[in-house]
């Protein structure tokens, strides 16, 4: 029997990294968690025992490289995931996300899956009913510090491909939840069980060197371009659909000339940016 591949799944503490802790195991992986927040071993599932769990702040740089050390990949999620004073998202966004790929250069690690964001985009106007999906080179239109963060990752992940042959795929995510809980989710909605779908594609495509994709189910309502996660044989099997109907009713259509949904990171884009994700 071959031994699961170890991939490191940083931000393991956080709601994502809670789902996927429960849903990327079945592929065979053997995860190793970390986040500056105690994680509950007993919740983690893993392809091979008992996960190694490290609890530790993406600034510790010792803690970060012994927590790469050895890994087949990693799967970045830590950070803030909401907009914050420049100088928190510059520690936590920037900074950590530096430093990961630094202790993936010195570990020799060859494989990063980021999470990136729309909020990346965030500023691109949101295609009209019929028009045409957004494009992944969609050029960087950062809503916030916090889109700003992930446009600088992605950038990041270029340059260690170009300078140091580490591959990366960064996923601009939408919104991955259990259920969508907004009209504009609808569009950008990513169910779990599609999200782990796509890191594994992400994990296992050959030859992706700096590849940006988008992350998101096959929503009827989609707005963005999944080509390039689908080449990386990324088959979505959700759809958001089934929960138009309710949501359309409690809060109705997207209204185009409202701020908050004039543009694809909705209330991002306001001063102040409006919650939730």
């Amino acid at each position: 029997m071959t031994a699961p591949r170890t991939v490191l799944l940083t931000g393991a503490a956080g709601g994502m990294g809670t789902l996927m802790r429960e849903l990327l195991p079945p592929y065979g992986y053997r995860l190793r968690l970390f986040d500056r927040r105690p994680v509950d071993r007993r919740t983690s599932e893993n392809a091979a025992g008992e996960p190694d769990v490290i609890t530790a702040d993406l600034a510790d740089r010792k803690a970060l490289r012994e927590a790469v050390r050895d890994v087949d990949a990693i799967i970045h999620l830590a950070g803030i995931s909401l907009e914050a004073p420049f100088e928190k998202i510059l520690r936590a966004n920037i900074e950590g996300t530096y430093h990961l790929y630094e202790a993936a250069r010195e570990e020799g690690v060859r494989r990063v899956v980021f999470a990136s964001s729309n909020h990346a985009v965030g500023f691109t106007p949101r295609p009209a009913d019929g028009s045409a999906a957004i494009p992944v080179d969609t050029p960087h239109r950062p809503d916030t510090y916090y889109g700003l963060s992930k446009g600088f990752g992605e950038d990041l992940a270029s340059l260690y491909w170009d300078l140091h042959g580490i591959e990366t795929v960064s996923i601009r995510i939408g919104s991955c939840f259990p259920r969508p809980t907004s009209v504009r989710m609808l569009s950008i909605w990513l169910s779990p069980a599609d999200c782990a779908r796509l890191l594994h594609a992400a994990l296992t495509a050959p030859d992706v060197g700096h590849t940006v994709v988008h992350g998101s189910s096959a929503n009827t309502r989609l707005w963005w371009d999944l080509s390039t996660a689908r080449a990386l044989g990324y088959e979505p099997q959700d759809d958001s659909e089934p929960y138009a109907a309710e949501l359309v009713a409690a809060h109705g259509e997207l209204d185009p000339d409202d701020p908050e949904h004039a543009h694809l990171g909705g209330a991002f884009c306001t001063d102040p940016p409006q919650w939730p994700h």
